[in-house]
Parts: C-alpha cells; structure tokens; sequence
C-alpha cells in the first residue's frame, strides 16, 4: 500500500472554508485509491475542524526529521506554498525519493496584488504581481515535483505570464460527485443570502459592499431581507446587525446544503480574492443562483452563461438582484446555467484519471523529472543552505531557553 503524508497549515474546516472542503476532496481522492493517509500538523484548530485523525509535529524542531523517516512515503503533499517553505527542505533530506506535491488552494500572490490594488482605489498592474509572497510561492511551486491548480486562470497566468512548466503544474479544480437538478422551487424559498469565512478578508470586504447596497434593494422589496453567515465571525461583523433594515448577522453555518435549500438567491459582490470561490459553487449544486462580480465569476465559467448575473457596478447589481428575486423564469433559467457549468468544468469524471496518469507518469520518471526542472533543483540547493540553517538556529535558541 503506498503511503502519503499531507502536512497541513491547519486541519481542515469543510463547513469552515473553501480551503478545507478542498483538501477533504484530495484526501478522497488519495483514499479511492487506496493510499494509507497520514495527517501531519503545527496547528491546534480542533474545535470545528473534520474529523480525521492526525499527528501533531513542531515547526523548527529537528523532531520532524525523526517523524517524517519513520513514516517513509512514498507521497507528501503540502496545503500551501507556507507547508513547503516549513517543512520542504526537511522533506528532501531525510525522504528524497518521495514524490512532493503541493496545493496551491489559490495563488497568494495574485490575492495580495489585488488586494493592495483595492485598497489603493486602482486597477491591478504587472508591476503588483510581482510581490514578496509571488518570490516565495513561485519557489515552492518550482521546488515541488508537482502543483495542483485550482482555477484555470491562474493556470495560464503561471505559463504563459510567468513562463512555469506546465510538466510541473496539474489544473484541477472543484471536483462535482453528484450533480442533480434543484428540487426546491423558486416559490419555496424567499429573502437573500451571503456566506463566508471571516477570516478571509475579501469575504469581510463583501459585507461591507453588501451593508451599502442593500438600502437600494430593499427600498424595491420591503419583505425581503439579507441574512449574513460565516465562520469567525467577529464583534465588528456583528455590529452590522440591523433588524429594521433586514440586514441579519447570523454567524456560523452549521449545513450549507440546508441553508442554502432555504434562500432564494446569493449575493456575493466580491471585491478581490484569487482561486475559485467555495461559496459560488455550492451556490450552483444546490440549486440557489446567485449575483457575483468578474472577479468572483473568474474560471468559473468559461464561456458558458452564469447561473444567475455577473456585475461590477453598484446600480446594476441592486437591479439584477431585484429582478433574479422576483422573476422566477429568470431564476429558473439561471439553475439550468448551473447544471451545465458543474457538468463541463467540476465534474470529478474529467480530471481523475488524468491526475492519476500524471502522478504515475511522474513517479516512473522522477529523477529525470527533476533534472530537467533545473531551476527547482538550483531553489532547492539555495533553500537548504539558506531556511535549513535559519531553522537549525531557531532551533538552538529555543533550546537554550528551555
């Protein structure tokens, strides 16, 4: 049986984040195929994570090394380029044959170029690409033997804005088991909804769009009313709450499929972010159409059309909301959009066997794979004469200090 070891920033929270519904489907997926599965990690977020059993391991302690040769993989997956950067290097040392692969989740650094983008009230230029995070997560992807993408857009910026080999990049997005048609009708559901993480910024930012649009939405639909959910949701969000207005702050979600089989439509005006966005697409699988911006929309699509409306501007988004609210041949079109999108872009059928004939491929060949990504094997050289020794006095000093 062959073994993979995920070393993971923190356990993943499916009913959290996109992030930990994402891993749950890699773990899934290594599980159909019969892999022995061990879940390593620093971190202490046990209170809402799933529930899978892990290994707790200590970052900058020589601990690690110990653990990682005892349990021998054949397979080590990193859920993002900060894994790598921790625990790579002792990776390659003490396990160089193992096959290093990492999720990518988003590409951090095309988040924080337009992040700084928005908050400078300008657009996104090439110049903001290139930024700290991009150095760092540009040298783990070229470290790894192989990095899952998730949106195609971030595909092709990698390949051809950057010029990555695509040998070391697989495009594999959210993976769609059953896909089935709404149940609930349009005239079973009522009011809007908007769903997200607070830990992660944008979805902060979206709220606070959606605080200063929805007066304009409401003013044309009296009875309706936004409830407001999301993981970690703190005092500030909180502080929105406003019955009169219809503005609820719900917080925590504990079923998305049943909450979502509750609401008539999604708002989700989202300001920048990178990857796909969880929300949207479990938004298309359980039946609820929804009105995004171009950045939330992004790879989602293709050029098939949206279930439900893509704008940019304020005016437009109140008045499509209004009219995907009320006009239930509109809606009901917008759920046939959803059907056809999950089944030609996140169907799981299209992408497992290529991603297994691509891990296989590799691992058949893996040295001359690795000869010819000589820039990894030249950052690989660098990071283990550089963060292996930086770990190394990190480790002294905590030593001393015990």
């Amino acid at each position: 049986m062959k073994h993979i070891v995920i070393i993971g920033l923190v356990i993943p929270e499916p009913a959290s984040t996109a992030a930990g519904h994402r891993m749950m489907q890699l773990v899934k997926l290594f599980s159909e195929a019969h892999y022995k599965i061990t879940f390593l990690t620093a971190s202490n977020n046990i209170e809402f994570s799933e529930k899978i059993k892990f290994q707790k391991i200590e970052i900058n302690n020589d601990s690690f090394d110990e653990k990682i040769k005892e349990l021998n993989p054949n397979v080590v997956l990193f859920d993002r380029y900060v894994s790598e950067e921790q625990f790579g290097w002792r990776v390659s040392e003490n396990c160089p044959d193992a096959f290093k692969i990492i999720d990518t989740e988003d590409l951090h650094f095309l988040r924080e170029a337009r992040r700084k983008a928005f908050v400078e009230k300008r657009k996104v230029n090439n110049g903001d690409l290139v930024n700290h995070t991009f150095k760092r997560e540009i040298a783990s992807i070229l470290r790894c033997d192989l990095s899952l993408i998730i949106s195609e857009f971030e595909y092709q910026l990698l390949t051809e804005n950057f010029k990555i080999n695509p040998d070391i990049l697989f495009y594999i997005p959210f993976l769609t088991e059953k896909i089935v048609k709404n149940k609930t009708a349009f005239g079973g559901r009522q009011h809007f909804v908007s769903i997200g993480n607070f830990l992660h910024e944008p979805n902060w930012q979206t709220v606070l769009k959606l605080k200063s649009i929805w007066k304009n939405i409401r003013k044309e639909l009296p009875n309706a009313e936004l409830h407001i959910y999301g993981a970690y949701a703190s005092e500030k969000v909180f502080q929105l709450h406003n019955e009169k207005e219809g503005f609820l702050v719900k917080g925590r979600a504990e079923n998305v499929e049943l909450l979502f089989n509750q609401y008539r439509v999604l708002l989700a005006p989202i300001p920048f972010g990178a990857g796909l966005k969880g929300k949207l697409w479990e938004s298309m699988k359980f039946g609820l159409p929804n009105i995004t911006s171009s950045v939330g929309a992004e790879a989602m699509h293709k050029d098939l059309p949206w279930n439900g409306f893509i704008e940019n501007s304020d005016e437009v988004f109140v008045k499509k909301a209004i009219q995907l609210y009320q006009n239930e041949t509109v809606w009901n079109q917008a759920n046939e959009n959803a059907y056809e999108i999950l089944n030609q872009i996140f169907n799981k059928k299209l992408y497992v066997n290529q991603f297994w004939e691509t891990i296989s491929k590799i691992e058949k060949n893996l040295e001359n794979h690795r000869t010819e990504n000589y820039l990894g094997k030249i950052l690989q050289h660098h990071q283990m004469n550089s963060t292996k020794y930086m770990s190394r006095w990190i480790e002294e000093k905590n030593k001393r200090q015990m």
